[in-house]
C-alpha cells in the first residue's frame, strides 16, 4: 500500500513539473512574440522618387584613371663591388649621364697598372725585333709573336678600362630618385637594385572604359585631363592606346600621354579624370543608378502608379558616371523610386516624400 502511495505521489510531482515547464515555455513564447516586429503590408512605405524627364545625355562626362610615370627603372651594376660613394638621395633631381654611385675599383686600377707595364715592355720588344728582323738577325716569327702579344695586352687594357668605367654608375635619363635601395659600404652585385629613377616630366594616364563607350575615343586625338588634387589645372593628353583585351571588370584600358606641369605637380599614382564632350547633344531618359533593381542585363525599377510601387522591366542603353540611360520601359512623366527600398515589394502602397 505504501509503495502505491509513493508511486502516485511521484507521478503527480512529475506531471506538476511538466506542467510548470510547459507554462514557462508558453510564457516565454508570448513574451518573444510581443517583441517581434510584425510588418503591416497594408501600411504605406515612405520612399523618395523622381519624375522622369527627357533630357540631354550629359553633354559632358568623364572617366576616372591613374597617372603613371613615362619611364621608371631600378638601377643596378654590371660588376661586383663595394659602394664607395652615393651621391644622391630620395627626392634628388638627376640629369641623364649624371654620376650617381661610385664603386670600389682599386683592384681594377692595380690590374691596369700591371698591364700598362706589360705593354711598355712589349712595345720595346717590338721595336727591337723590328730592327733585328730587318738585319736578318732573328727570324720573322719572333717579331710576329711580339706584335701579337702587344695587341693582346692592349685589348686587355681596353677591357679593364671598360670595367673601371662601369664602376661609375650614371643616370640613364632625366628623372627623380624615388627609392634608395643601398648605402655606402654595402656590397653591389649584378641585378641587385641600388636606386630607382622615375621620370614624371611626361606622364601616362590610363582609364578603364566599358565596351559600349569605346566609340567615344579616337587614337591620336587630344582630350582634356585633370588631376583630382589640382582640379584647376587642365592638361591636354593624346590618346596613344585603346586596349584590345578586356580586363577582369569587363572593361578596356585606354591610355593617354601628357606633359606634366613645369613644377611637376602631378605625381605618379595620383588619380584624375579625362573629360569628354557629347557633340551630338542627343536626348533620352536618365535615371540614377541607385534606382535600378537587379542587374544591367535584367534591370527593373519601381514605378509609382495610383499610390503603389510596381516593378517595371527596363533596358539599359549605357552607363554615364552614376546615371543610367534607359532605352525602353519608361516614359516621360513616370515616377521612379530612387530611395527607401526597405520592405518595398511589387504592389506595395507607397508614400512619396
Amino acid at each position: 500500500m505504501k509503495m502505491n502511495r509513493k508511486r502516485i505521489i511521484g507521478i503527480v510531482v512529475g506531471i506538476a513539473i511538466v506542467a510548470l515547464v510547459v507554462l514557462k515555455l508558453k510564457n516565454n513564447k508570448d513574451i518573444t512574440k510581443s517583441k517581434i516586429y510584425l510588418y503591416d503590408k497594408d501600411q504605406a512605405i515612405s520612399v523618395q522618387a523622381d519624375t522622369i524627364r527627357i533630357e540631354k545625355l550629359n553633354a559632358e562626362f568623364s572617366y576616372s584613371g591613374t597617372f603613371e610615370p613615362n619611364k621608371e627603372t631600378k638601377i643596378s651594376t654590371e660588376l661586383q663591388g663595394k659602394v664607395n660613394v652615393l651621391l644622391v638621395d630620395v627626392g634628388s633631381i638627376v640629369k641623364k649621364g649624371q654620376t650617381l654611385i661610385l664603386l670600389d675599383n682599386s683592384l681594377l686600377r692595380l690590374q691596369l697598372q700591371t698591364i700598362e707595364i706589360q705593354i711598355e715592355g712589349l712595345e720595346a720588344d717590338v721595336k727591337r725585333y723590328t730592327i733585328l728582323a730587318k738585319a736578318d738577325a732573328i727570324q720573322g716569327v719572333q717579331l710576329e709573336k711580339a706584335e701579337l702579344g702587344l695587341k693582346s695586352a692592349k685589348l686587355q687594357r681596353e677591357t679593364i678600362l671598360e670595367q673601371i668605367n662601369k664602376t661609375t654608375i650614371k643616370a640613364p635619363f632625366n628623372g627623380i630618385v624615388t627609392a634608395k635601395l643601398s648605402e655606402v659600404g654595402a656590397f653591389a652585385a649584378p641585378g641587385v637594385p641600388l636606386l630607382q629613377i622615375t621620370d614624371i616630366s611626361i606622364l601616362k594616364f590610363t582609364v578603364n572604359v566599358p565596351e559600349n563607350d569605346l566609340s567615344q575615343f579616337r587614337l591620336n586625338q587630344s582630350y582634356t585631363i585633370t588631376a583630382d588634387a589640382y582640379s584647376e589645372i587642365s592638361i591636354n593628353g593624346k590618346n596613344t592606346m585603346i586596349g584590345s583585351k578586356a580586363n577582369i571588370g569587363s572593361s578596356f584600358p585606354v591610355q593617354f600621354n601628357l606633359k606634366n606641369t613645369s613644377d611637376l605637380k602631378i605625381k605618379s599614382g595620383m588619380f584624375g579624370k579625362v573629360n569628354l564632350e557629347n557633340f551630338n547633344q542627343e536626348k533620352g531618359i536618365i535615371i540614377p543608378s541607385s534606382a535600378m533593381q537587379g542587374t544591367e542585363i535584367q534591370a527593373q525599377v519601381f514605378v509609382v502608379r495610383n499610390g503603389k510601387a510596381n516593378l517595371q522591366n527596363i533596358t539599359i542603353l549605357r552607363k554615364i558616371q552614376n546615371n543610367l540611360v534607359v532605352s525602353s520601359g519608361l516614359n516621360e512623366g513616370d515616377i521612379v523610386v530612387t530611395n527607401g527600398f526597405i520592405n518595398l515589394f511589387d504592389g506595395a502602397k507607397v508614400n512619396v516624400k
